[in-house]
Formats: C-alpha cells, structure tokens, sequence
C-alpha cells in the first residue's frame, strides 16, 4: 500500500512520518529529493539532498514518481523499490500527493492541517524559514488547502502531536483491514 502524507509546510509532515515509521513496523519512508539547502536544524537524512543537474538527470531517466519546482528548489520522490512487505510512506506536498494520485489512485492520501495559520506560521518560523520563504508557504497554503482538502482521503488536524499519530494510525489499519493486507 502506498500512504500519501501531504499538507502544506509547516503542518508538521516530517515529525509524523517519522513517528508513524518509529511506531508501525509494516511501514517504510521513501525519502524525497530535493535542491535546496538544508536548514540549521534539520537532520542530514530528512531529504536526499542533491544538486539541480543530478535532480534533472534522474527527471529525464524517469526516476521520479512525482516531482515539483517550488520556490526556486526541485522537490521529488523517488519512484519506489518494493522494500519487503512494507508499506509505503510518501511526505510529499499536494502537487506531489495530486500526481501520485493520478498514477496511483488506489493510494490512501492523508491530508494535514494546522490547527491555525497563526500556528503554522508559527512553526514555519520556528524551523528557520526566512521571512520571505514564510510568507510564500502560507500564500501557498491557502491555495493549496481546497485542493488538498478535496483530493484527500482522510483530513487530519495536527493540533496535539501524539493524537494525530495515534488518529493516523487507526486510519492505516482501517485502509490495511478494507485491502485485506
């Protein structure tokens, strides 16, 4: 099964991906490409950080499931290796979670949303954004949350951390349970 993780930034996707993989054995994280610079605080691992010449080769050689330019920097995933067993965890934006959803539509896409554009702004800030970054992503957040609100299959509110990984686990086993797996 392929689980879509989208929402846009600063809704916490890294943070409960990371905990959903932690949490559920069954599931394996595709780690996303990306051109830019990593932040300050960010971990070596959270992308495959990678030059735009690289990012366009493996464009060309069709080594993307999906992929993006957003803000100057390309965004993509990996098209996925069969890992065992395992689930598949995609944390992609909505343009991303819209193409894999064309390509896949049997994928379960799970919405994220802040509690609060105060709250996202927030938390944009508190990972290091730049101001001017900050303010795209929350331009880019109004747009893209009727869209992402309509492709999902399920909407989560990340308001209290533990409950939307605890309330996205259930809908995982739900979505396990209707496949038969």
């Amino acid at each position: 099964m392929i689980i879509v993780v989208s929402g846009p930034g600063g809704v916490g996707k890294g943070t409960i991906v990371d905990a959903l993989v932690k949490r559920d054995p069954q599931l394996w994280l595709s780690r996303s490409w990306t051109t830019r610079e990593r932040r300050p605080s960010e971990p070596e691992d959270a992308y495959v950080f990678t030059d735009s010449a690289s990012f366009e080769n493996r464009i060309s050689e069709g080594g993307f499931l999906e992929w993006t330019e957003f803000l100057g920097n390309y965004y993509g995933t990996p098209s996925p290796e069969p890992d065992d067993d395992r689930d598949i965890v995609l944390e992609i934006e909505v343009d991303g979670a819209q193409q894999v959803k064309r390509i896949t539509p049997d994928a379960l896409l799970i919405f994220v949303l802040p509690p609060s554009r105060d709250e996202q702004e927030r938390r944009l800030r508190g990972r290091g954004d730049q101001d001017h970054k900050v303010l795209a992503r929350l331009k880019k957040a109004e747009e893209e949350e009727p869209i992402g609100r309509q492709l999902a299959d399920q909407v989560v509110v990340n308001d209290d951390l533990d409950e939307t990984i605890d309330e996205m686990l259930a809908i995982i086993e739900q979505a396990r349970r209707s496949n038969g797996s």
